[in-house]
């Protein structure tokens, strides 16, 4: 059985699926504080905080678990800029609970649900793996550590892991089953579709003065089904023995933040009202994978390898719940 913690958020509840499709029995654990629990599709949840040792280590003694996915965090680059002591806790802290947790059961292989803002500004593009770690945020910080908290464990106690270096997630299962839920929506392209619904009044573009095409940042836009994907991949890498590793996950190709308005627009026939903003803190201008080592490695292949696709399967979802 695999314990999926975070099982309740986008990213976590479109793997659990994935999971479930190719034939894993999975349990949750998730404290719904960002997640819903209507995107559980599995009856083995535990509704719990990570930093909940007692809680963590029950689910354990209930369930045979062979191996983690840890999707579990404080995920928006502001809010860990304005409130790091937060992040700190919950992604830093959390982690060393399910940690020691797992040693006490003798569960040594986990899947680590990182992020490309562990790079910071880029010194090259596309970013390879042995990129300089420099993240320009405490979020970013707290995944930098996360991974090196991770070798620590390797070498001392057996651990094997992967750590998945995601870029920016987009769309919805095309089946339409589960899809993006955040409340209060903190991601560009649902943003950017809420406005296109009515729901909000207008997209606030954050900087317009970078040093890309039309000045506003970058980004490598990458399916959540692939990285649901690369998720259960990884899962077979370590259960076949394969060596610990970080990897990237991307799609190789970046969209400004006036290309996704625009896309969007076509998907959805819509207007979309804009207004531009000042720089956020923490927001590197450019960011755009370099992916090869997950498929060579990993034997991964993006399904989706358009932003208009993702941006499809996000209208459809958006559309279905609002019906």
């Amino acid at each position: 059985m695999i314990l999926v913690t975070g099982g309740a958020g986008y990213i976590g509840s479109h793997t659990v699926l994935e999971l479930l499709r190719s034939g894993y029995e999975v349990v949750v654990v998730d404290d719904l504080s960002a997640g819903h629990r209507e995107l559980v599709l599995t009856d083995n949840f535990v509704q719990a905080d990570i930093r909940d040792r007692a809680a963590l280590s029950a689910a354990f003694q209930q369930y045979p678990i062979e191996a983690v996915l840890h999707f579990a965090a404080l995920t928006s680059v502001p809010e860990s800029v304005a409130d790091p002591g937060r992040y700190y806790d919950v992604n830093l802290g959390g982690t060393l609970v399910l940690l020691e947790v797992m040693r006490a059961f003798g569960v040594t292989r986990l899947v680590f649900s990182s992020s490309a803002a562990i790079y910071g500004d880029p010194q090259r593009l596309p970013i390879p793996e042995d990129h300089p770690i420099r993240p320009k945020s405490p979020y970013g910080r707290s995944k930098a550590v996360c991974e090196e908290i991770l070798a620590d464990y390797a070498r001392a106690y057996g651990f094997s892991y992967v750590s998945l270096r995601y870029f920016n997630a987009a769309g919805s299962d095309p089946e339409g089953k589960i899809g993006e839920w955040h409340e209060p929506e903190c991601h560009l392209i649902p943003i950017v579709l809420e406005a296109a619904s009515g729901k909000r009044p207008y997209v606030e573009i954050f900087g317009t003065d970078y040093e890309t095409p039309d000045g506003t940042g970058v980004r490598d836009y990458i399916h959540v089904v692939d990285l649901a994907q690369a998720h259960v991949l990884a899962l077979e890498h370590l259960a076949a023995g394969g060596e610990s590793g970080a990897y990237n996950l991307g799609i190789g190709r970046g969209y400004s933040v006036r290309e996704v308005i625009e896309v969007c627009r076509k998907v959805t026939g819509r207007k979309i009202p804009v207004r531009e903003g000042p720089r956020r803190p923490g927001d590197p201008a450019i960011l755009v994978a370099d992916a090869r080592r997950a498929q060579r490695e990993l034997h991964w292949q993006p399904r989706y390898t358009n932003l208009e696709s993702m941006v499809e399967t996000a209208w459809a979802w958006m559309r279905r719940r609002e019906s």
